[in-house]
């Protein structure tokens, strides 16, 4: 019934109400039950309406008599529709010819419902959510605890009251009266806490829930200890032991996972809980999990030299499934960017248990080499390549830009019309804005009365409200990132406690930008350019409330697990009533939406991708670009080494590329000045055809341009003619002509022919080999060689004399 650790926790120190057998109301006769129901406020106006609960009620009645107890909550309890909600009415109808009743599946259904509000019977919660009924909650606030519904409905603001969230929200408090009896003030935490962690299956109205608990928090009747919300509880894990984080794998060996146990649970206190967490993935997943699944047995860690090489071999790539551009998924190996890593973590846990076995001698069995050499754990090259892919992604995003900002502004103003223009338009109605139409149905309608949606012209569903809520964020976050380099967690936790004020010693007053401590845990400074005051001016006024503050809400922290105060975040917004943070995700898909409307792409043709933390990389390198000293750099992105931050900027090699330039404007200045001259039209057309009439039977005539043929066109002969490679079979038929010509000259006695013959039968027979020659060349490998150990010392001996 619960999820996560978190809920486990909350309901133990907000327990339930218990669940009673016995109170007044199920402890009356059968006509007490009966005379109540005949009597105001239970009593229902319509005679019909009246009468088909009654009929329901002596037929439930009678049937719950059949069962032992002393009470009614007892015989519903041990009938057997308690434990099987689904159809319960069946089972009483299959029970009803028995006494010669023609029963409705109504009238039951009628009569458990005065049943319900004459608090006679208690069913489980599940059993509610399994038979939710929308007549449940009016009429148990008429009939139980009217003062205090109509209390709870004035309090709640006008504009809320008439949606659907709120009456869901009532519903949810409806149910936790008629499952756990008294009125809107006895209602406590647990009860809540139970409602909203019904099983999903049966629980349709969990943000109901939690916008019930906002109220009655918000009315002051929790203790002030109690959680800000209950979002998120239902699947928060929160912190959890170091056992649990090494039980999480099921490793087999016990002893093996005793130590693990006790390794982390002696790092815990100096690390924070993400490198704790990932430190157990390492130790017992990556490293040790893996051990025991290639193989079984293994229950030392001295690992034999076959065994740590076939684990350093499996670590080196990685499955991963790769989604296509047209939707498909393809699993593929890779290799693995973290092996070093996690073999720097390895030799690290080895080196630490032999550390610790010179000084506690129970731990001295579990010393052992290191299956990994300091040498294997280099990340130089791995460094150098992303470092390479970092650079590259930056320069190819960089000049992008201001287009990519440009097409979120745009669609940020179309997204505004065309909620204006919805909001304007009458029910049934058609409306065009930006060249598109848009129908606002007459059936879909909330409470308020107003559209829930519009549907555009090819029949889809459009929700204007949500489209134009993503543009402003997507704008709001792309704008931020641009203009700050902060990290997408640092953006998240921006409040409106983060817009300071500094006087400078000329008395000037400049606007900063606090950045809470995140990574690094260390806060520091921005200076608030105008362009990014209007962005910030403009989030602000967006989640104002109506008494001109900023909202505090409760953030969770997905890195360490836990839940932040409640502070004014900026990137807050308001779904189902509920105040809750801008998630990452929704940055990420918001982005990712701006990104596809841009039609940008990358130089293969696919979209280019931009993730958060580009914007950071970018921000670093036009900053050092534009003249900002990487000290200066270093302290505004955060980073502890400067090293980092160099790494971030994709900076061009500056002085290289001017050097290179003066170079080559040196070269030219030494050249004749008429070299460098425009070329005429006369002088290009006549060398275009030059590279025509180079074009023989054989190949290409290789002569310098402007130059005459110096063999009176006998291209077989010439020693520039370059043959290509496919025109040897040419080649031997001119060859074998020549044997031919040559056999018949010596025959006629031809003696002067045979000489100039043979001349050209060489000059064939050399450019044929030349050609085998290249062929056998390009097929087979090139040796290189290598230099013995003799000839080194010979070379070293020569240098020294």
């Amino acid at each position: 019934m619960l999820a996560g650790a978190e809920a486990v926790a909350l309901l133990k120190r907000f327990p339930a109400r218990p669940r009673l057998t016995s109170w007044p109301e199920t402890a009356a006769t059968r006509e007490e039950v009966i005379a109540r129901l005949g009597q105001p406020p239970l009593r229902v106006k319509g005679h019909s309406t009246q009468d088909s609960r009654m009929v329901g009620v002596r037929i439930l009645l009678s049937w719950l008599e059949t069962f032992p107890g002393d009470t009614w909550q007892r015989r519903w309890e041990a009938s057997p529709i308690a434990a099987e909600p689904e159809k319960w009415y069946e089972k009483v109808r299959e029970w009803t010819p028995t006494v010669d009743r023609a029963t409705k599946t109504g009238h039951l259904q009628a009569g458990l419902l005065a049943l319900l509000c004459t608090d006679v019977v208690r069913p489980e919660t599940t059993w509610l959510a399994v038979n939710y009924s929308r007549h449940l909650r009016p009429a148990l606030a008429r009939s139980r605890d009217p003062e205090g519904f109509a209390s709870l409905e004035t309090w709640i603001p006008q504009n809320v009251r008439v949606t659907g969230h709120a009456s869901e929200a009532l519903a949810a408090l409806a149910q936790v009266l008629a499952t756990r009896g008294g009125k809107l003030q006895d209602i406590v935490v647990g009860d809540l806490l139970e409602r909203c962690y019904a099983p999903v299956a049966y629980n349709r109205t969990t943000p109901g829930v939690r916008l019930a608990y906002l109220w009655l928090r918000e009315r002051g009747q929790f203790p002030h200890n109690a959680p800000t919300t209950l979002l998120f509880t239902t699947h928060r894990a929160g912190q959890v032991t170091p056992a649990e984080l090494v039980d999480r794998y099921d490793l087999k060996c016990k002893p093996v996972r005793g130590l693990l146990v006790n390794y982390l649970t002696e790092r815990q206190p100096t690390l924070d809980y993400a490198t704790l967490k990932s430190l157990a993935a390492i130790l017992a997943g990556n490293f040790w999990a893996d051990l025991e699944q290639h193989h079984p047995g293994i229950d030392s860690l001295r690992l034999s030299p076959e065994t740590a090489t076939a684990w350093k071999t499996r670590l080196a790539t990685k499955t991963a499934r790769r989604r296509q551009a047209d939707g498909t998924v393809l699993t593929v190996t890779e290799p693995r960017t973290s092996a070093p890593a996690i073999k720097m973590t390895v030799r690290a846990f080895y080196l630490d248990i032999g550390e610790w076995a010179l000084s506690e001698l129970e731990r001295g069995q579990w010393a052992s080499p290191p299956p990994v050499t300091e040498a294997e754990c280099s990340v130089k090259k791995l460094e150098r390549r992303q470092k390479s892919k970092s650079d590259r992604r930056t320069r190819e995003r960089l000049p992008v830009l201001p287009a990519l900002v440009r097409v979120t502004i745009r669609r940020l103003k179309d997204a505004t019309a065309r909620l204006d223009a919805f909001n304007a338009a009458p029910l049934g109605s058609t409306f065009t804005v930006l060249g598109e139409s848009f129908t606002v149905p007459k059936s879909s309608v909330r409470p308020d009365g107003h559209p829930t949606g519009v549907r555009d012209a090819a029949g889809e569903r459009r929700d204007l409200g949500a489209e134009e809520r993503r543009a402003f964020w997507s704008w709001a976050a792309i704008e931020i990132f641009r203009h700050t380099g902060i990290r997408i967690e640092e953006l998240q936790e921006l409040s409106h406690h983060s817009i300071i004020s500094y006087r400078l010693p000329s008395g000037d007053v400049v606007p900063l930008l606090q950045i809470a401590p995140s990574k690094t845990d260390q806060e520091r400074l921005i200076l608030i350019s105008p362009e990014l005051a209007d962005v910030l001016s403009a989030v602000i006024s967006r989640v104002r409330d109506s008494t001109g503050r900023v909202p505090l809400i409760p953030s969770y922290d997905l890195h360490e697990k836990t839940w932040n105060s409640p502070m004014p975040l900026l990137f807050q917004w308001s779904i189902s009533h509920e105040r809750r943070p801008v998630s990452g995700s929704m940055i990420r898909k918001a982005l990712d939406e701006t990104l596809r409307a841009s039609g940008i792409s990358d130089s293969s043709g696919q979209p280019l991708l931009f993730q958060p933390h580009d914007f950071r990389r970018m921000f670093i390198t036009e900053a050092i670009l534009n003249g900002l000293p990487p000290d200066i750099a270093q302290v505004i992105a955060g980073h502890r080494n400067i090293n980092t931050t160099m790494g971030y900027a994709a900076i061009y090699p500056v002085d290289a590329l001017e050097a290179h330039r003066a170079f080559i404007a040196r070269r030219r200045d030494l050249r004749p000045a008429e070299e460098y001259r425009a070329v005429t039209a006369e002088e290009w057309q006549e060398f275009l055809p030059n590279f025509e009439r180079r074009k023989l039977a054989l190949g290409e005539c290789g002569r310098a341009y402007g130059t005459d043929c110096i063999h009176g066109h006998a291209c077989v002969r010439c020693p520039v003619l370059i043959v290509a490679l496919d025109e040897k079979p040419r080649l031997e038929e001119i060859r074998d002509n020549l044997k031919d010509r040559i056999a018949e000259a010596e025959r006629e006695g031809w003696l002067g022919e045979v000489e100039g013959l043979s001349t050209s039968l060489d000059a064939a027979e050399d450019k044929i080999a030349q050609i085998e020659a290249q062929q056998e060349k390009k097929q087979s490998p090139v040796f290189l060689g290598l230099p013995s150990l003799f000839q080194l010392t010979a070379r070293t001996s020569e240098t020294t004399k």
